[in-house]
């Protein structure tokens, strides 16, 4: 069998897909004239951002050695908070292509992403790109990375997919090293050995990746690993046991292209005609319907599948209008489809109505998300501040899990507050150690230890609380380093922490969303920052607003916003000074008034920023 089964993996920024786009070019898939940047990322949010979101399979034809190879690259996102995306491309293929930027060198990313990759037992082609860029480093990233494979710098490839330098020759190693399925017969692919007739196999197919269409219903995206797939074939999806009747198989080329049969090995999409998003299941296993008859004879073995992703952040979306909560429900079931480490849940709150509390891998997730809402499904929001998940310990002895600052019980009642703690790995060139050290020591952290990997990269590992870094750290660890660190982190487990809750008051009415819990010592700098940043951003309403921040009954930050002035006696023309000063004495009680009873709406810009620090 000619088939390869591979995908890349990189950080983020490293030319994952400009390395896709040449493959693409060189095999023929898309026409020169069709051919534009980022070819595989279809979105318009990730050509804005240059950044990829989601996985996107393909596959390409290409002649090597007088022989037709079947090329099937799945292009994987490089950031933190899709890693579960890249984890599901892992579980699809056999192989990898390790693609490190020669003037950045390894990062956090390529590293956390290489142990996935080893974790699958894949085989890893490693390369070196943006060779030809005048600060490339080429012989110290070569000595870098032949030091975490454990392999001869002579092995790594040098590329420059900018101009297509050394592309056809990482194609044919990733024909020559990469195994095709056939040869794989462990029980992460195959059970029994490959036959020519499909009849004889049992039909296994890893659910990888979906979409929605208004006609087809949901779209898998499916590895074959054993037995076939064709049109009017009746299947089933062996965890949620929904029965369907395939509509359409075909591949990614990178539109879907309608062909009759998807055999072992292979990589393509079935329509299934299911309209109820939920049926089916990234990770899920495929099958025949027959197979609970077989099961009688033999045990059916579903495909390993995936681990489910943790959510490292929850924040609660709330549409502005009431009616469009339905709207809302199920852009996030269509979304799900699309991304399966989203999950969210119903939520009421007494000031904004009914919403639902969302967890996300990461701040980007929440930006991503919040933004796709509003682009595909013409949704307004209101977001509240992301938070993590706190364990609470109740003085009865109850023990209960909170996502946000709403749902802490009284002070009275609380016996201790426990927050997850993360292991942060951060790699940086050895010049940048000293500010990145200095950065971390603002926030709260236990340090472990600092490992050099070659001569200039230095990984130094910290214990930090998640909440610590889940909005701006990134940010911040970027600009003290030039931009050349880099981080990644794993859940740690919990610790007790002397946490409390910090509440905002807008014209003395408590708004939910921007309630966060924080560490008592940093309560005040924290309370001031909010009202200050608070006072830049609602704009001027026909009545003076105060912001305040409080803890318990204690106001501990306050700020106030001036009324707009209109101009009350514009029309007159003359007259006695009296005549003026009684509209002007009407419209100053007009404006107490209004302070005692007006409300100030917040448009959803206000949210969005208030999300950052």
């Amino acid at each position: 069998m000619n088939i390869r089964n591979f995908c890349i993996i990189a950080h983020i920024d490293h030319g994952k897909s400009t390395l896709a786009d040449r493959f693409l070019e060189l095999t023929g898939t898309v026409e020169k004239r069709k051919m534009h940047e980022q070819y595989l990322d279809t979105m318009d949010l990730e050509r804005e951002r240059g950044i990829t979101i989601k996985l996107q399979p393909v596959r390409m034809n290409y002649q090597y050695k007088d022989e037709a190879y079947m090329l099937n690259l799945i292009d994987t996102p490089g950031h933190v908070d899709f890693t579960y995306e890249v984890s599901r491309s892992l579980a699809a293929v056999e192989g990898a292509i390790l693609l490190v930027d020669a003037s950045k060198g390894v990062q956090a990313q390529t590293l956390a992403n290489l142990h996935l990759a080893q974790q699958q037992k894949l085989v890893i082609v490693p390369v070196i790109n943006k060779i030809d860029l005048p600060n490339a480093r080429t012989l110290q990233v070569k000595e870098e990375l032949a030091y975490l494979l454990g392999i001869e710098p002579e092995e790594i490839l040098e590329i420059s997919a900018k101009s297509g330098l050394g592309v056809e020759e990482l194609l044919q190693r990733v024909i020559e090293k990469v195994p095709s399925p056939s040869q794989i017969l462990s029980d992460k692919n195959w059970e029994g050995k490959p036959t020519t007739t499909s009849a004889e196999v049992e039909l296994k197919a890893l659910i990888f990746d979906s979409s929605f269409d208004t006609y087809k219903g949901v779209i898998a995206y499916v590895r074959v690993f054993s037995g076939s797939l064709k049109q009017s074939m009746p299947i089933s999806a062996y965890a949620s046991r929904a029965k369907a009747e395939v509509l359409e198989v075909g591949y990614f080329s990178p539109g879907l292209v309608e062909s009759k049969l998807l055999g072992p090995g292979e990589i393509g999409y079935i329509a299934t005609g299911l309209k109820d998003p939920g049926q089916i299941r990234v990770g899920d296993t495929i099958t025949d319907q027959n197979y609970e008859a077989r099961s009688k004879n033999h045990e059916f073995k579903p495909l390993a599948g995936y681990k489910e992703p943790r959510p490292m952040v929850f924040a609660s979306f709330f549409p502005v209008e009431g009616e469009a909560y339905d709207l809302l429900k199920d852009a996030l079931s269509k979304l799900k489809l699309t991304d399966a480490s989203l999950i969210y849940e119903p939520e009421s709150s007494a000031g904004l109505g009914r919403g639902f509390r969302v967890g996300f891998l990461g701040m980007l997730h929440v930006e991503i998300i919040s933004e796709r809402l509003h682009r595909e499904f013409n949704l307004n929001l209101i977001i509240s501040t992301p938070s993590v998940e706190y364990g609470v310990q109740l003085k009865n002895g109850e023990e209960i899990r909170i996502r946000s600052a709403a749902m802490l019980p009284d002070p009275s009642r609380v016996e201790s507050v426990a927050e997850p703690i993360v292991a942060l790995e951060i790699l940086t060139p050895v010049t940048f150690l000293g500010g990145v050290m200095e950065l971390v020591a603002t926030y709260r952290n236990t340090y472990v230890a600092t490992e050099y990997i070659g001569k200039e990269t230095a990984l130094i590992k910290y214990d930090l609380p998640l909440s610590e870094i889940v909005t701006d750290f990134y940010d911040r660890l970027k600009s003290v380093s030039s931009g050349y660190a880099s981080m990644s982190y794993e859940p740690k487990g919990m610790a007790k922490g002397d946490l409390i809750r910090l509440d905002i008051l807008i014209a003395t009415d408590l708004v939910e969303p921007f309630s966060r819990i924080v560490p008592r010592e940093k309560a005040y700098l924290e309370g001031r920052a909010m009202v200050s940043k608070l006072k830049a951003l609602i704009p001027p309403q026909m009545f003076e607003v105060s912001i305040q921040a409080a803890i318990g009954g204690k106001i501990i930050a306050a700020e106030s916003i001036r009324a707009r002035k209109k101009d009350v006696t514009q029309h007159m023309y003359g007259g006695d000074i009296t005549r003026r000063q009684k509209l002007w004495k009407k419209q100053k009680a007009g404006k107490e008034r209004m302070k005692e009873t007006g409300r100030v709406n917040l448009p959803q810009e206000v949210f969005l920023k208030m999300l950052k620090r």
